[in-house]
């Protein structure tokens, strides 16, 4: 059975103390609250990534996350960070190829599929994301783009390895737009995912894989996305900021 994930990324949000602050109000509500087998994840900056493990010990239903890692394991790149430095943290999961590392940083393919080899090296679970741009979609040409991206991104790794991996469909045009797909929209892509990973894999292994939506998720349709087939949880920006919102959302599988 297919683990059903609600990750939260504070992208370059909150000092020190708001985010040792937010993240023992969503820790008290995930204790309080989460009645299902679902899991928490919330990736966050750099800074706060011990400190939020240290919060998260005895909640088995609440994880930690980076937000990216370099593709070397070390070396003369200031200002980087290592997945060996994230994994020390205590750290369980990494964000790779939002689309926003993507777009600013000029992240592809080939990059990213050195991160994701280097993150699974030291012991990360890889957060991996995919999606088109609006112009991508207009053209009709989203399920070559994705299709690449999985191919490029994650299809060269061994079943063991993609076994780690969770998905992200990020359709770039419903991020900070406040545009979402629908959850047809969604659940037509999420299917693509599944089918393109049995073609290169198998079947079970499709069927095993957690696949989130990035989309613009919020309290009000979370219920209706998440209750489609291939759909199993969301990566949340704006509303993981608010731990109400965030914890509303992962209530969801309750």
């Amino acid at each position: 059975m297919r683990k059903k994930i609600v990750a939260g990324n504070w992208k370059m949000n909150l000092d020190y103390n708001e985010g040792m602050a937010l993240f023992s109000e969503i820790a008290n509500m995930v204790k309080d609250e989460i009645t299902g087998s679902q899991q928490a994840v919330i990736c966050s900056p750099f800074i706060h990534l011990n400190s939020l493990v240290q919060l998260a010990k005895g909640y088995d239903k609440i994880a930690v996350g980076a937000q990216n890692a370099h593709q070397n394991e070390s070396g003369a790149y200031t200002g980087e960070i290592s997945a060996k430095m994230v994994k020390s943290t205590g750290a369980e999961y990494v964000i790779l190829g939002h689309s926003e590392r993507r777009q600013y940083f000029g992240e592809d393919n080939q990059l990213l599929a050195k991160k994701t080899d280097t993150a699974l090296a030291n012991g990360l679970k890889p957060i991996f994301c995919i999606g088109e741009t609006l112009e991508e979609r207009e053209a009709e040409q989203h399920f070559d783009i994705i299709k690449t991206q999985l191919q490029e991104g994650v299809f060269h790794l061994s079943t063991e390895q993609f076994a780690q991996v969770v998905l992200a469909y990020e359709p770039v045009w419903a991020i900070g737009t406040g545009k979402t797909a629908s959850a047809e929209q969604a659940q037509e892509i999420h299917a693509f995912f599944r089918e393109e990973i049995a073609n290169n894999y198998n079947q079970e292994v499709a069927d095993n894989t957690t696949i989130l939506y990035g989309g613009s998720c919020n309290p009000r349709n979370a219920a209706e996305l998440f209750a489609q087939a291939d759909i199993d949880g969301g990566l949340i920006g704006g509303a993981s900021l608010k731990s109400r919102d965030f914890l509303d959302i992962v209530k969801v599988f309750n």
